[in-house]
């Protein structure tokens, strides 16, 4: 199987048409794998962050997202039209959404429509679940979300994946779900909650879900590993959903009583200050947490954030 480099999209177009041709991916609608996108981008050099707070009663979850891309610029600083998008939830868990093992589904539809009303061409729901796929978008509530915005929701499998070459500290050649580096613009969208072994997982983390292979290795040296893979996707913007943060017992949950309620939304283009101020939540710093720390030395964002446009808005 060749290897895909992260290098140009130029350049990745021709070495991918040289070696084997305009290549079909099969869910609905998809490009060719010469539309290497997000996880070749550069990204973007003025760093902002936003946090948002609901706190007017009856708010909603839809609102509080239309207010923090706001501001930031909206949608459309982000998304143009005609492009394809790919959101990255977190899904893994079959559990329903008020146990906040997995991103709140108002959340990403409100995400959804707002590419769509930015003019993306088509927005695509992409995560590779660690509980049975059909059972996780169930139960999330991501497949009524893909129903009613005309989202595609893109179910994991083999043929989506492609051993790709991330130039990692520690992971090197490892199979990428390709519908997250074939988009346009990458969105992460990550739900804030405890971990048993990382003490957090937050955005950084998220991409575990964005790979196939034995994912069970990953979990060696397991800081390193999330920080290598999250050098490789670089999304457009990052943003944490802590409306529900689990406090203990994750990743998974399961219980009310791990469950806290913050209405608090976080955006940012760098990684490494959206999982620093997410971390406050939970009482932790920065420096308690190693995957942090990590990806700030290999340049992958601040953790000072003072060094970006911070703004805090309420709902």
């Amino acid at each position: 199987m060749e290897l895909h480099y992260p290098i140009t999209r130029r350049t990745a177009v021709k070495q991918l048409l040289r070696i084997s041709g305009i290549v079909a991916v099969s869910f609905s609608g998809a490009r060719s794998l010469g539309n290497i996108g997000s996880a070749l981008a550069a990204p973007e050099t003025n760093g902002f962050i936003v946090e948002c707070l609901g706190q007017s009663e009856g708010y909603g979850v839809k609102e509080l997202v239309k207010m923090v891309f706001d501001a930031a610029g909206g949608m459309s600083r982000f998304v143009s039209k005609g492009d394809v998008v790919a959101l990255k939830p977190n899904l893994s868990w079959a559990r329903r959404p008020e146990l906040a093992a997995t991103t709140n589904p108002g959340v990403l539809e409100g995400v959804v429509e707002l590419c769509y009303e930015a003019g993306a061409k088509k927005v695509r729901i992409v995560d590779h679940t660690i509980h049975d796929a059909r059972r996780c978008f169930a139960l999330t509530g991501a497949g009524l979300v893909a129903k009613k915005t005309n989202a595609d929701l893109v179910f994991p499998r083999s043929s989506l994946m492609k051993r790709m070459k991330l130039h990692g500290h520690r992971l090197d050649v490892w199979p990428v779900f390709t519908p997250l580096v074939e988009a346009d613009k990458l969105i992460n969208i990550p739900v804030a909650k405890n971990h048993g072994l990382t003490g957090l997982t937050l955005g950084i983390k998220n991409w575990i879900g964005g790979v196939g292979g034995r994912r069970y290795a990953l979990h060696q040296d397991i800081h390193q590993s999330i920080v290598d893979l999250a050098q490789f996707f670089k999304p457009t913007v990052t943003l944490i959903d802590a409306t529900r943060i689990m406090t203990q017992n994750g990743p998974s949950g399961g219980s009310p009583e791990d469950v806290a309620i913050k209405n608090t939304l976080i955006l940012s283009n760098d990684p490494v200050a959206a999982d620093s101020l997410a971390a406050g939540l939970f009482n932790y710093s920065p420096n308690d947490l190693d995957f942090i720390n990590l990806a700030e030395r290999w340049g992958l964002g601040t953790s000072n954030l003072r060094q970006l446009d911070h703004k805090k808005v309420t709902v």
